[in-house]
């Protein structure tokens, strides 16, 4: 509250010189003063006189005491008459009123009468003629159908607005040809889940019954979209009230749906106009998981996400799209964000809200600077039950949206019985995203008419509340009972509307019932899938690369960077005079470069990411004396795309979600997310098992996204040392990912250069690679500016100093990223070593089987095959190999080297490591 609507104004002469004492008694000794005017005071500040634009009035020393009470019973009206407020279409849960009563003030009608009106409400409509219809004014406002929480929003402009806002005059009531239509939509939408009941039945539907007003919400903010030309809507959503819609919202037909239901195609039902765009993948999912889009008359484009059974993890995917739906991306420097083009609706469950700790994860981030989008409109869908569990198992809360109140989001809680209040909290809601551009969370208070699904019994476990559920009318029905009641329509008509949408549904399922039903087909991959990715060339001629390094390194002359790091990025110079190496990071720079002048922008997100977790990447300078920043990649010359780097909230799950969306609706970026560690990844897992490894195999979705996990034994302890590849190999089949371990800066620019320009390709996929640790500077791992100006990514690479004499090697071994180098220094010249030879696997996944085969052909008197790994046996990539070495190595001894079965994946103790590590080497090189 500001002190523009603190009650001062109402004091002058004599009262305003005593509230004025008190308060300077207040500041001394704050319990020698009444302690309503210590509330006051805190809430308020100090007393100012009226700047005139509020009226100023002689306040009666008698009506002062009455004035304080009825200001503090409106203020408590306001914070807690969400309480007391008819919510809850069930009627199931208490009212409490004590808060907000008059008697709780000492308060009479009388009294309330004498108290002016501006006192209580600013710009209160104009009938308010006294401070008793005042105060039932806010009571009409804040404890009917619709309930409000802001006063935990800290920012004075926004909590002055919602007052505002909530507290104006009623708009106009709707016109009778709206309410029709509100009546003929929700006869529609119970129609449609009625039809499938009876029609399929025990088909699982997760039926929207019961919140059927979420598709009447829907509506009015598709209108409010549409009334401002926003481009496009993203929806994310679980499963339940999914169906519903996909068909009245995204305008999936009817036939589409019921085809589905009945196993019969429903390609010869799709729209021609190409209004409605549908993916596939080759195994798909259940029909109520997929997602459509929508392409409206106007311009409008409404997406629903394809979504998994794991609840909340779909909505960071939602925002990441809209992020890349609001950015422009082909020009050099920063992308440019507009976030009046697009925004984000994000439907959650009533158990899940305040359950999946990914929900916390995408509001911490809703305002960040890399991640914010304008803000997003939540609605939770509230059956007021989690699975067939009561409230009270499933949260700490009063309501399930309290965790929102944490991050400053404002709350509206509304009746589902109630679709003219839900019309009218859908435009505020989209009233405060447009003007604050911060999220804003609408709880849909309802109920579900059947179980979990429409299998279970959900008297079993909630015999209370489902005889309540029996027994209450359909939303439906009393909104057709309301329209009946005013003579809008009469009975009939509200029963023939019911019979024609169900005529409607029929004729639809009746032309559904002349194809015949599916037969289970083959499973077809699209060969751009199974033949992987091609080997293109990724070299970069040395002229350009020198003019990128001189462009990088030459810094405004105002410009003052760390003077020790300076000279450390100064020595970049010397590799392109014959001195020293282009080492990982310095490789890395130069590639988004070359990428950025391909004409494909750059976006690296995750902690620490602007300077590297190991201080080896430094994209973003700090100005020593002042602090200013300077990304030197955006002074190129030729750049035709943005690039930016965002250091990332310590977030693992939800921003590799985000980043995920963001590849998915700009499939022209090179969208790069990287774990702190690579152990972190764990925290993001249900992305990866969900989402990257499978939603082409599901729903036909393409993703280039990159992901850099820091990975290797260093003595470092069990944490911070394994990026756990062996679960990425697991998830690995039908080409579905490369995953990489790289030991190699060159190998590096080439895979990113490769990734970057397949990104349009059929045959793009997603990228994992285990990035080193020590090897960032590892002079064994630079590269000569020639690794760089010509060549590819290579899937192995062999040991330099060994095999050169094909006849005497009988041992050859196979390893990856950092003990592959280790070997490489232990052998250092090869002198010693002729029985020896190493084949560095720098990609793991497609595994390079030909590449492989033809090595071992080579040497005629191989006698023994070695996996190498620094990982415990059971983790690593040795059981992921081991069948293709089985199948390479036929009459072959096939052995493992490494550490030996453990659960936990390295030495907590720093010496320990080296014993162990320095037999593993040892162990390898023997000639045995």
């Amino acid at each position: 509250m500001s002190k523009t609507n603190a009650p001062w104004s109402a004091f002058s002469g004599p009262n305003l010189g005593y509230v004025m004492e008190q308060y300077d008694l207040y500041l001394e000794t704050p319990e020698n003063v009444d302690p309503e005017l210590c509330e006051l005071f805190k809430k308020y500040g100090a007393p100012v006189q009226s700047t005139g634009l509020t009226p100023s009035v002689q306040v009666d020393d008698s009506l002062m005491d009455t004035a304080l009470k009825a200001i503090q019973l409106a203020d408590a009206i306001r914070t807690h008459g969400h309480e007391a407020a008819d919510i809850y279409p069930l009627n199931d849960r208490p009212k409490k009123t004590e808060r907000i009563s008059l008697e709780f003030y000492g308060l009479s009608e009388q009294d309330l009468e004498k108290v002016p009106v501006y006192l209580l409400v600013q710009n209160a409509p104009a009938h308010i003629q006294n401070g008793a219809q005042a105060i039932q004014h806010l009571k009409e406002v804040y404890t009917k159908k619709t309930a409000y929480e802001f006063a935990h929003v800290i920012t004075r402009e926004e909590r002055e607005w919602l007052q505002r806002t909530i507290e104006a005059s009623p708009q106009d009531e709707l016109s009778t040809e709206k309410k029709k239509e509100i009546l003929s939509r929700l006869t529609h939408v119970e129609g449609f889940e009625k039809f499938i009941h009876r029609t399929f039945v025990g088909a699982k539907r997760f039926s929207i019954e019961g919140l059927d007003s979420l598709v009447i919400l829907f509506d009015s903010l598709v209108e409010k979209a549409n009334a401002v030309k926003i481009k496009q809507i993203n929806i994310g959503m679980a499963h339940r009230g999914r169906l519903n819609v996909l068909t009245h919202i995204l305008n999936k037909p009817y036939e589409m749906m019921f085809a589905d239901f009945a196993h019969v195609p429903n390609d010869s039902f799709l729209p021609t106009d190409g209004s409605l765009e549908l993916s596939k993948g080759w195994y798909g999912d259940v029909k109520y998981h997929n997602g459509a889009t929508y392409r409206s008359a106007s311009g409008l484009i409404v997406k629903l996400a394809y979504n998994p059974s794991h609840l909340e993890v779909v909505s960071p995917v939602v925002t990441g799209q809209v992020r890349a739906a609001q950015e422009t991306t082909n020009e050099a420097g920063f992308p440019k964000q507009d976030p009046s083009t697009a925004f984000a609706v994000l439907v959650h469950g009533d158990a899940a809200f305040p359950g999946q700790g990914v929900v916390t994860e995408m509001l911490n981030y809703s305002r960040v600077p890399g991640y914010q989008t304008g803000g997003s409109i939540h609605i939770i869908a509230n059956n007021m039950i989690g699975f067939t569990t009561e409230y009270f198992d499933s949260r700490s809360t009063l309501y399930s949206s309290d965790p929102a109140k944490g991050y400053e989001v404002p709350v509206i809680h509304v009746n589902a019985d109630e679709p003219e209040a839900v019309i009218r909290v859908a435009e505020l809601a989209f009233a405060y995203r447009q003007k604050f551009h911060k999220d804003i969370v609408i709880d849909l208070i309802g109920y579900r008419r059947y179980g979990h699904n429409e299998m279970d019994e959900p008297m079993v476990t909630n015999p209370e509340m489902y005889k309540m559920v029996h027994k209450h009318p359909t939303v439906r029905e009393l909104y057709g009972k309301n329209l009946a009641s005013v003579s809008i329509l009469s009975d009939e008509d509200v029963t023939t509307l019911d019979t024609d949408t169900f005529a409607e549904m029929q004729a639809a399922y009746d032309r559904v019932k002349e194809l015949e039903e599916s037969k289970a087909n083959d499973i077809i991959i699209p060969d751009a899938v199974l033949n992987g990715m091609p080997e293109l060339e990724s070299g970069v001629e040395e002229d350009r690369l020198r003019k990128i390094n001189e462009d990088l390194l030459s810094w405004p002359e105002d410009f003052t960077p760390f003077k020790k790091l300076a000279r450390i990025l100064k020595r970049r110079e010397e590799p392109f005079v014959g001195k020293g190496k282009i080492d990982w990071g310095h490789a890395e720079t130069l590639a988004f470069a070359t990428i950025l002048q391909d004409g494909q922008s750059v976006r690296l997100t995750g902690q620490d990411a602007q300077r590297g977790t190991f201080s080896h990447r430094h994209l973003v300078l700090h100005d020593e004396t002042n602090g200013n920043e300077l990304v030197p990649i955006h002074h190129i010359q030729n750049a035709k795309a943005s690039f930016v780097v965002h250091n990332s909230p310590l977030t693992e799950a939800a921003i590799l979600g985000y980043e995920f969306g963001y590849n998915l609706e700009d499939q022209n970026s090179l969208t790069i997310w990287e774990a702190q560690y690579g152990d972190f990844a764990n925290m993001a897992q249900v992305m990866f098992d969900n989402f990257i490894s499978a939603a082409r195999a599901k729903w036909g979705l393409k993703s280039g996204l990159v992901m850099l996990l820091p990975h290797a034994a260093e003595g470092q302890g069990p944490e911070h040392t394994s990026a756990r590849v062996e679960r990425y190999l697991q998830l690995a089949a039908e080409n579905n990912w490369t995953v990489a371990n790289l030991s190699s800066a060159a190998n590096y620019f080439h895979i990113l250069r490769r990734q970057a320009a397949m990104l349009h390709d059929e045959a793009i996929r997603p990228l994992i690679i285990v990035s080193p640790k020590s090897l960032l500077r590892h002079p064994k791992v630079g590269a000569d500016v020639a690794e760089l100006t010509s060549g590819k990514f290579e899937t192995i690479i062999e040991e330099p100093a060994l095999g050169k004499n094909e006849d005497a090697v009988t041992k050859i071994v196979f390893a990856s990223g950092k003990l592959a180098v280790d070997l490489s220094d232990k052998i250092d010249s090869g002198e010693g070593y002729d029985h020896l030879h190493i084949v560095r696997v720098e990609q793991l996944y497609p595994f390079p089987t030909e590449k492989i085969e033809a090595i071992i052909k080579r040497y005629p008197n191989v006698k023994k095959l070695v996996w190498a790994q620094e990982e415990p046996q059971n983790m690593g990539s040795w059981h992921f190999a081991l069948p293709y070495l089985l199948e390479l190595g036929k009459g072959l001894e096939i052995t493992y080297s490494g550490r030996t079965h453990r659960s936990s994946p390295a030495e907590g103790d720093g010496e320990a490591y080296k014993i162990e590590q320095a037999r593993i080497i040892n162990e390898v090189v023997e000639n045995n």
